[in-house]
This record gives C-alpha cells, sequence and structure tokens, in this order.
C-alpha cells in the first residue's frame, strides 16, 4: 500500500489477552518508528470515537482477544473507509468461534479435530466422554476443553475424567460463555505463518508442559520452536493444507494456522489466528526470522499489504 506515513497501531483492550496484545503493539510500535513512520501506540481504552482514527493512513491492530479478531473491529473500520491489517469482517468472524470454524472446515472436507460444544456448564458437562461417544461411535480417554471465542490458550484445559472436568471448571477465569470439547491429539503439534498469502518456514512446537497453554506460549523458557524437519512432499502437503485452510475461511495478508499430527501421520487443522502474537515469545516473528526475515522487515510487509 504507496504513501503510507502516519500509522496508529491498536493494542491493548479489555479482554482476556490484554497482556498479551501490550507486548504485540510495543514491539510493533518500535519497530514502525525504527522504520521512520509517523507512528502512535493507542490502548483501545483509551479510544471513544473511532472517527479519530481516519487522521491516520492506516490501523495496525494488534488487539488479540474478541476487540481485534472476532471481526467487529474490522467492521467498522470498513463503514468508515480506513484501511487496517490482517484478514477482514468475515474472515475474522469465520474464525473467531471455534465451533463456527469447526463447521466451515468440516463443510469443505478440511480436517479437524472433532468435538461438541456446550453454551454452558450445566448437566451437559458431567459426562462429555458419554456424549461424544453417542456422536462419534467411539470411546475416548482424553478431551480438550476450550472457549468457543478466546485465544492465547486461556481456559483451555485437559480432561482425562471427571475430575479433571470439576477442577477445570473450578480453575476456568469465566465460565459464563460457550465451550467446545475437542478429541485430543497430542503426538505432534506443528504451527504455519502465513504472509502475502505465502507459507513461511513450519515450526514444530514442543514443550515441557503436557500441552501448548499459556505458560509454555508465554512464560516458559524451556518450550522450543524448531523449524520442522519434513521431507520435501510432506512440508508440500502441510503447506496447502495450511494455506487452503487460510483460503477456505477468507484470511488474507497475514495470519498464523495451528496444526495437529496424529500417530497415523494424517494432519488436523487445530485454528486460524487472524491477530497473531508478535511477542519474543511469538511464532510469527520465529518463523519469518528462519526465513531470513528481521522482525522490523516482518512489520513493514504486514503493513505493506494491509486491507483496503
Amino acid at each position: 500500500m504507496a504513501n503510507i506515513k502516519k500509522i496508529i497501531i491498536l493494542y491493548g483492550g479489555s479482554s482476556s489477552e490484554r497482556e498479551v496484545s501490550i507486548k504485540s503493539g510495543e514491539g510493533i510500535f518500535q519497530a514502525c518508528q525504527d522504520l521512520g513512520y509517523d507512528a502512535k501506540l493507542v490502548d483501545l481504552n483509551n479510544i471513544s470515537d473511532l472517527n479519530s482514527l481516519k487522521e491516520f493512513d492506516i490501523v495496525f491492530i494488534a488487539l488479540h482477544g474478541f476487540e481485534g479478531e472476532s471481526g467487529t473491529l474490522q467492521k467498522n473500520l470498513d463503514e468508515m473507509g480506513i484501511s487496517y491489517t490482517g484478514s477482514s469482517y468475515d474472515a475474522c468472524k469465520n474464525t473467531w468461534n471455534k465451533s463456527k470454524f469447526k463447521n466451515i472446515l468440516e463443510s469443505k472436507s478440511i480436517p479437524t479435530p472433532r468435538g461438541f460444544s456446550i453454551k454452558t456448564f450445566d448437566k451437559e458437562i458431567q459426562s462429555p466422554f458419554s456424549i461424544f461417544k453417542e456422536k462419534y461411535g467411539e470411546e475416548i480417554k482424553e478431551l480438550f476443553l476450550k472457549p468457543e471465542e478466546d485465544g492465547s490458550s486461556i481456559d483451555i484445559f485437559q480432561i482425562k475424567s471427571l475430575a479433571d472436568l470439576s477442577k477445570s471448571v473450578l480453575s476456568a477465569k469465566n465460565t459464563d460463555r460457550g465451550f467446545l470439547f475437542e478429541e485430543s491429539i497430542n503426538h505432534r503439534e506443528f504451527t504455519v505463518s502465513i504472509l502475502n498469502n505465502k507459507c513461511l518456514p513450519i515450526l514444530e512446537i514442543k514443550t515441557e508442559n503436557s500441552f501448548y497453554d499459556y505458560d509454555a506460549k508465554y512464560i516458559s523458557n524451556s518450550t522450543q520452536l524448531i523449524e520442522a524437519d519434513f521431507k520435501k512432499e510432506l512440508k508440500k502437503e502441510i503447506e496447502d493444507l495450511s494455506l487452503g485452510a487460510f483460503k477456505a475461511l477468507g484470511c488474507s495478508g497475514w495470519g498464523r494456522v495451528d496444526l495437529l499430527q496424529d500417530k497415523e501421520g494424517k494432519f488436523y487443522i487445530l485454528e486460524i489466528n487472524t491477530v497473531p502474537g508478535m511477542t519474543n515469545h511469538s511464532c510469527v516473528p520465529k518463523s519469518a526470522a528462519l526465513a531470513g526475515i528481521s522482525y522490523k522487515k516482518l512489520v513493514n510487509l504486514i503493513i505493506d499489504d494491509a486491507y483496503l
């Protein structure tokens, strides 16, 4: 996008991912300054009227959580004719709600872990293993419980028994929302960063935690994000699957596709992030670095491909 001079980076907000968003926004802001842009960093909580954004050439969305990824902000910016980074309203809406996201994938025959959603923590939550068996005709020994709408592995729990379930309900930060039970596929985990409709080097995620939870993502120094070691044919398979899912959901610009691989070698799309983290622990900057793309250049490429 030509003639970009003034950029506003929106970060912070009030979602459960505020802390991560602040770190992402600060990194992006510093990069914009180093690149010579007239940049301003603003917490969404401090904006009372989005019309104030019209004085900028572009809005760099560094808001994680519902405020930056549900599509509402993008829709408002579209209506005001304001350019912004990342995917459009429809793509964000399609990927933000995990149940809706999975339904779209299944309708397009794109593999994703099986599961079912619940609206509240009522009697239905007492027997998720029975519900799964009734729905799929198969016994299962392990499930993941996760919010339909949230990110950064907040309120995600590994469920191996009803005792685990009870502990999860007590530990959850917010139970007054829809949740998803999803089959556990915990053999290998990968993430594919996408930039300008091309896949960056694939990362394999290795953690000493029981799964890639909040601690593993943002706190632990033992988590490894290493370039995946694939044969050429397998590398193309995972890239085609990731990019295909990205496009099928209407995503554009930049984003991150998370995948799982089972012991038989089959890949499953876990989720798509339309505003991925940009912290020093985040996958997209690490993947870009493997491709020889510095953090500053990455930020500039995201800006150049902003949604018009």
